[in-house]
């Protein structure tokens, strides 16, 4: 399983951490490609190397190509989502942050979530943000994604609705059940930045034991002497991934949650597996059943892990239309998993590889970079998998 880790010790905001995804190889072009589908002729990426209290850092710039851009509601921002044509799994990702913002931006104006305006959050750049460290992460093939705790700042910032404590209002409420602390003055960590961080990793950890493959750095707008304002993404292979038992492949302890739902509009279903499988499930699918009276209907499966059950029985009774679920225990062999990049056409591809006592077993590619690069350079898909 390919994992990352943030480390967002110095705090977090959504440009640093798309210019740390980039400087750990997430190619521009896939992510620039992501945000002109949600937000067509509106923004450009550039990167700069800059310096950050003497260290190296990735600075992303998001530009605005056509001024005067709306402040938009949580209802336009879903509905340009649902309609863009991106991958399941960023659609999903950036569904999940701004669905989070929503909910948090809610609480502290005391409105209903669909009414909620997301001003200097729903604004061009924001978006960019989101759909791009999304399509980051997808790019990158990175599956399990956790972060380390992170600095918020300190004292009062100026904004849209008059002076403000640090933590913000909004970054207080999205960072509830997660380790933060005040780590300098100043606003050290955006509305956005906290989203990304608490809407898609699954835990609040230090750094994981990884076979380290890529560290990126992304820079604030400012330099602090003394401090250096970065965001750190490190990527690498879990060396035994949770809940597959030894490196022998012994059996490990799972679950299954399942429910039976006949009244879900198919549309809808893709985006359900994606957001299970961002929420920790070890696999989700889908089969066709037919219920009492005739109606046709679909069994929703959900392997996970034991630790992880409560969070996923939570997020199948969000995300369907089922008022009810079953489990029951399972016992699971797997064989040792990583991920390797190999070279295409001057372009890398993820290539995950299973193995079993120092003996490869199955060797896949990414499918999605697969079909990218193939768009790219005008060649069917069967070519650039073979």
């Amino acid at each position: 399983m390919r994992a990352a880790w943030i480390d967002a010790g110095a705090g977090v905001a959504g440009d640093m951490l798309l210019g740390a995804l980039t400087d750990a190889g997430a190619p521009l072009e896939a992510v620039q490609q992501a945000v002109d589908a949600v937000v067509p002729d509106t923004v450009r990426l550039t990167p700069e190397q800059v310096t950050r209290a003497g260290l190296r850092a990735n600075r992303m710039h998001v530009d605005l190509l056509r001024p005067d851009q709306p402040h938009r509601t949580w209802a336009a921002v879903r509905e340009r989502l649902e309609e863009a044509e991106l991958p399941d799994r960023v659609r999903a990702r950036a569904l999940a942050v701004f669905a989070r913002l929503a909910a948090a931006e809610a609480r502290v104006h005391a409105v209903a979530p669909e009414q909620v305006h997301f001003h200097e959050v729903g604004a061009w750049d924001s978006i960019a943000d989101v759909v791009g460290v999304s399509a980051a992460l997808h790019a990158l093939g990175v599956e399990r994604l956790t972060a380390g705790p992170v600095a918020v700042g300190s004292g009062r910032i100026d904004a849209a609705h008059g002076s403000l404590p640090v933590p913000v209002p909004a970054v207080a409420e999205l960072a509830l059940g997660w380790r933060v602390f005040a780590g300098g003055s100043g606003e050290l960590a955006t509305p956005t930045g906290m989203a990304l961080v608490t809407a898609l990793a699954e835990a609040c950890e230090d750094l994981p034991v990884l076979d380290l493959e890529a560290v990126g750095i992304g820079a604030g707008g400012r330099d602090v002497p003394g401090r250096p304002n970065v965001v750190r993404v490190l990527i690498g292979s879990v060396a035994q991934p949770p809940g597959a038992g030894p490196d022998t492949g012994d059996p490990g302890e799972a679950v299954v949650i399942e429910a039976n739902v006949d009244d879900l509009d198919p549309r809808v279903w893709p985006l359900v597996l994606a957001a299970l499988l961002d929420a920790g499930a070890s696999d989700a699918w889908l089969t066709p059943v037919l219920m009492k009276k005739g109606r046709p209907a679909h069994t929703l499966s959900v392997l996970a892990r034991p630790d992880r059950a409560e969070a996923l029985r939570e997020a199948v009774l969000r995300e369907t239309s089922t008022l009810g679920l079953r489990e029951h225990p399972v016992r699971k062999t797997a064989s040792q998993r990583c991920w390797r990049d190999v070279e295409v056409h001057g372009t890398r591809l993820p290539v995950k590889i299973g193995h079993r006592d120092g003996r490869i077993l199955q060797a896949t590619p990414e499918f999605d970079p697969v079909a990218q690069l193939a768009r790219e350079l005008g060649l069917p898909v069967r070519v650039v998998l073979a």
